[in-house]
């Protein structure tokens, strides 16, 4: 059986370089195929309706040959296959993930205004594509400051322990195995808790903190024992704060090599994939490249 690809997304832009850098990384650690993909966008009108794809000569694709030259000194694994797709690439790239075991693209391409902080194409392929995406911010975005870190690699993960998803912790546990970095979980638990009163009305509810903490700690640590075991060469740090979880984890990127959360489980009144508040934060704010993984199979559907 084939191994899938690692999927760049290439359109020209020094975002999408840096993106390229990681795939090839991600590619050569998995050893795994690396496919470079540039689509290129057509004006609405006047235009087939059927893609167009390669792989061409990359001589035939000015980015794509911009690639193959940035390329050229590389020896040894993987060797790229490059392939031109014609479309828009919110729509196209997303198809990609169902043909992929990484798909990897820059925070902001080479249109939008440049003062936003996340592409709308980077968004849209990392709430809908089948595989887990990785998105590679632009250098220099400050974060807040957090608990002084141990140096060394590390993979961040967060962990909702009202409803974990397995796909999320074996990813970073295993981006982490293959890397050589620990893994820092956070499990983040809200407080001070309040309860509803009365309409509009929210009181603190009489809650010992230390107790919500202890049993957030005890059931983060039964859902990280699995994969605990299933790589014991990995060194693991579970970090359970309280507050906001997106908050915890953009501090937490300062530094890291990876930012891994879940996308969003599917509702049943809301059948589209969807992405969650959480996870929308962190790719807007997070220092380090975010890996958004799908739910798994079973909560998805």
């Amino acid at each position: 059986m084939s191994t899938l690809p690692v999927i760049a997304a290439v359109d020209g832009s020094d975002d999408s370089l840096r993106a390229l850098e990681l795939a090839v990384t991600a590619a050569r650690a998995r050893e795994a195929p690396l496919r470079v993909v540039h689509v290129r966008q057509y004006a609405p009108w006047g235009q087939p309706d059927v893609l167009v794809a390669g792989p061409p000569d990359p001589a035939d694709d000015p980015v794509l040959g911009q690639v193959s030259a940035h390329l050229a000194d590389r020896t040894g694994p993987p060797v790229p296959e490059y392939v031109a797709l014609e479309g828009a690439p919110a729509a196209v790239l997303p198809e990609l993930g169902a043909e992929a075991q990484l798909l990897v693209l820059g925070s902001r391409g080479r249109g939008g205004f440049a003062s936003l902080l996340l592409g709308s194409t980077s968004m849209a392929v990392a709430a809908d594509a089948a595989c887990p995406v990785v998105v590679v911010p632009r250098p220099g975005r400050e974060v807040p400051d957090a608990p002084a870190a141990e140096p060394g690699p590390r993979v961040v993960v967060g962990l909702h322990v009202d409803g974990p998803d397995e796909a999320t912790l074996a990813l970073a546990f295993e981006e982490a195995g293959l890397s050589g970095a620990r893994v820092q979980v956070i499990a983040a638990y809200p407080w001070p808790v309040q309860i509803w009163s009365a309409p509009g009305d929210f009181v603190p509810a009489a809650t010992d903190q230390d107790v919500i903490e202890g049993e957030t700690r005890t059931l983060a640590d039964g859902f990280v024992a699995p994969h605990r075991k299933r790589h014991p060469g990995v060194h693991v740090e579970l970090t359970v704060a309280p507050g906001d979880a997106a908050g915890h984890l953009v501090a937490a990127s300062k530094d890291a090599d990876l930012v891994v959360v879940g996308r969003h489980r599917r509702r049943l009144l809301a059948p589209a994939r969807m992405m969650g508040s959480v996870t929308r934060a962190v790719l807007l704010h997070a220092a380090s490249p975010v890996a958004v993984v799908p739910p798994s199979g079973a909560d998805e559907s």
